[in-house]
């Protein structure tokens, strides 16, 4: 009962402080961390954003690149257009970085091995670049923590595992140990660091402590978290052990725990689920918040307040993992590890209100919480963060919150690693767009695809087939502030199971409650190209209710089929995504179904030449005196060059007989979509899957987060107004 008591709670103060907070987090800008490298460098190679701290004056960033074995510079003295300031390289891989004014301290692990843990403190002049010292520090480095008033610092030393020794487990010798010493006039002196043993402390194998991240108080106490031995430590200014104690464990309901592809059942539970924390930092002086990440045996998918005394403040439970579930950034194929992963940690004080700031590695987001009573968190936002956060770094000074995304998919054609940065502003929040906070009960989501306009503002979505065992029709309430799904109704046949073997790609209204869904078809996973005929409770009565394309378009068919499908008079109008066999190149059939006749027909589509990848369909509605599609390329980022919604004349749909020469419909531009995408201050998505017309004109569009696989879990669901 006391996490479902929290869970609604959290789910009910984000709804409220959504919609009327004066001040919030938006996002205002994302940099490409490849932009670092210098001219005439391979910016094809994988870069990273990890770990990252601003300099005193709140005007430059940097982070460690794991990958390229470098420091990134970014000039924020306009933080909505940040500009690279270049890469300082490093004799070896940083694993952390703090500030004192303009000179970063940076852990660099150079191990040869992990039996032979090796690693120094790198001194490094920001605004110059030069490396002006560096700090033997007998070991592997994974985290540092300079004090806010720039006198101390400690540095975790981990001497990490090998995950494929003794079935990945602890104790691996040699020792972590922590590593603090005092900065005096601005500079370090290497020999007077001290080292503080922490073996002997640990439930969990005592003689090898492995600490993972620390922090640092106004008392000049050291935080330690020891990740794998589930243990917290808290270090006297001078070395001294004031208190060790285990970080316990949570009771978990309501969570998905299965592996399986395509389903979101939050009917599971995990008790005595071990914390197992990573980042950890101050509230105050008394109190500290840990994110539960888990590695070995836990994780426990939420994050906690501690007092130092030992006693637990504040518990999250999987309420926070609920919100995420809610906005749509629950990554299903973690769900059998760790879920969405906490695993950073701030904390500030914005506008007087005290704050943490929880990011979850899976989800790719960052929960907001005021925490002026630590007894009694409120979360505020959820923010989209990009796809991996690593790392946080809160400048109240100028209003800005700044995210460290490590994901790099160059190597699949994908989004590149970024840096994101966030204003606090007196207006309102921009994201979630989509939320299913306040129903009955918890909806899970993703990946939105096709959509259809009914009354009274409501929007009818379908997800794909990254769903497979859960093909779902989701009711969308657009009258509210963000877009909410109110009801979640699953597609299924007479036997009560999910219908299976569909990628729903295509809804539209039958004119009698019900729906016509569009399946796009993948013959070799036995997924056929079809049309059904949905009730409004989700059911396919009969076999008669299955409308499979005819002998004429299966010789030709490609895996690419049917994106969208709209309703004019008896026929069924179903967009084609990619040119099948016997399409002329850069056209597309737009294939037509008449209801009462049964008759298939179709015209050709003239679509955009791709300057890089394909351009293809991905929608398809009727209104009025048009037909509109959206017209969209593969690419994401900076490459995005077509995202757009096009009109066709419905005189233009005529169709001719299948297997005979097609008449090419004529096509008009109506919005570029690229502007729209680049006003959430992220990087261009490339699947802008849905788009729906209501009767007065106004227009929805909806972007296709993937599952959160692979992908920042962002959803963008908008109105740009009438046509």
């Amino acid at each position: 009962m006391l996490f479902r008591t929290l869970c609604l709670t959290s789910a009910l103060a984000l709804t409220a402080g959504t919609a009327m907070a004066d001040m919030n987090f938006n996002r205002i800008a994302s940099f490409a961390t490849y932009l670092n490298m210098a001219d005439g460098e391979d910016t094809a190679r994988e870069t990273s954003a990890e770990i990252i701290a601003a300099t005193a004056d709140g005007m430059t960033l940097v982070y460690t690149d794991s990958p390229l074995g470098v420091l990134g510079r970014i000039d924020i003295t306009d933080p909505a257009n940040p500009a690279p300031l270049g890469n300082v390289a490093l004799k070896g891989e940083p694993t952390a970085v703090g500030i004192v004014g303009s000179t970063a301290y940076v852990g660099v692990n150079t191990s040869d091995s992990y039996t032979d843990p090796k690693g120094h403190l790198a001194v490094v002049d920001v605004l110059t670049g030069d490396i002006t010292a560096t700090c033997d520090l007998g070991g592997q480095p994974d985290s540092v923590a300079v004090s806010k008033d720039g006198t101390r610092i400690s540095i975790a030393i981990e001497n990490e595992r090998d995950e494929d020794l003794g079935d990945g487990r602890v104790g691996q010798l040699p020792a972590g140990f922590l590593v603090i010493g005092e900065i005096k006039d601005g500079a370090l002196a290497c020999d007077d660091l001290k080292t503080i043993a922490m073996t002997g402390l640990a439930d969990i194998a005592p003689e090898d402590p492995e600490p993972e991240f620390v922090d640092i108080n106004a008392l000049g106490e050291t935080i330690v978290t020891m990740q794998e031995n589930n243990h917290l430590v808290v270090v006297a200014a001078d070395g001294s052990i004031l208190n060790h104690f285990s970080a316990g464990a949570v009771d978990l309901d309501r969570i998905d725990t299965l592996d399986e592809r395509g389903a979101l059942n939050f009917d599971k539970s995990q008790p005595a689920r071990k914390r197992e924390p990573d980042a950890v930092k101050w509230i105050d002086d008394t109190h500290f918040a840990i994110a539960n990440e888990g590695d070995m045996d836990g994780g426990s998918r939420g994050w906690t307040i501690f007092n130092k005394d030992g006693t637990v403040t504040y518990e999250s439970g999987a309420s926070f993992e609920h919100a995420l579930i809610q906005i749509g950034h629950y990554p299903d194929k973690r769900s059998d590890a760790k879920g969405v992963e906490p695993e950073s940690i701030e904390t500030a004080i914005f506008d007087g209100t005290p704050m943490v700031f929880v990011g979850a590695e899976r989800a790719s987001a960052v929960g907001v919480y005021d925490v002026t009573d630590p007894t009694a968190p409120v979360l505020k936002q959820i923010l989209p963060s990009g796809i991996g956060p690593e790392g946080y770094v809160a400048i109240p000074s100028r209003n800005l919150l700044v995210s460290a995304n490590e994901t790099d998919l160059i190597e699949d054609g994908g989004v590149r690693a970024h840096v994101m940065i966030f204003e606090y502003q007196n207006a309102d929040a921009m994201y979630p767009t989509l939320t299913s906070a306040g129903a009955d009960r918890l909806i899970g989501w993703g990946a939105i695809s096709g959509m259809v306009a009914d009354k009274d503002g409501i929007v009818w979505a379908v997800n794909d087939s990254f769903y497979g065992f859960q093909p779902t029709i989701f009711k969308i309430d657009t009258t509210q502030t963000p877009a909410r799904i109110v009801d979640a109704i699953v597609v299924h046949r007479a036997n009560g199971d999910p219908a299976q073997k569909l990628d729903l790609e295509g809804i539209t209204l039958d004119g009698n409650g019900g729906f016509y869904v569009a399946s796009e078809g993948r013959t070799e996973r036995g997924i056929p190209h079809a049309i059904y005929h949905v009730t409004k409770d989700g059911l396919i009565k009969t076999n008669s209710a299955e409308i499979m394309i005819p002998a004429e378009l299966t010789a030709v068919e490609k895996r690419f089929g049917f994106e969208g499908i709209t309703k004019i008079g008896d026929t069924l109008w179903m967009a084609v995504q990619r040119e099948w066999k016997d399409d002329p190149k850069n056209h597309v059939k737009l294939v037509s179904y008449n209801i009462e006749t049964k008759e298939w027909g179709a015209v050709l589509y003239p679509k955009a030449e791709p300057a890089k990848g394909w351009v293809g369909l991905s929608e398809i509605v009727a209104h009025g005196d048009f037909v509109y599609v959206v017209e969209r390329d593969n690419q994401i980022g900076a490459n995005a060059v077509t995202k757009k919604i096009y009109r066709i004349p419905v005189a233009d749909m005529t169709p001719a007989a299948l297997g005979t020469d097609l008449p090419v419909v004529t096509k008009e531009e109506v919005r570029d979509l690229i502007p729209d995408l680049k006003s959430y201050g992220g990087y261009v998505v490339d699947k802008v899957e849905g788009l729906a017309i209501f009767e007065d004109g106004t227009v929805w569009v909806s972007t296709d987060n993937d599952g959160v696989d692979d992908s920042s879990g962002e959803t963008f669901f908008w109105s740009f107004g009438k046509l």
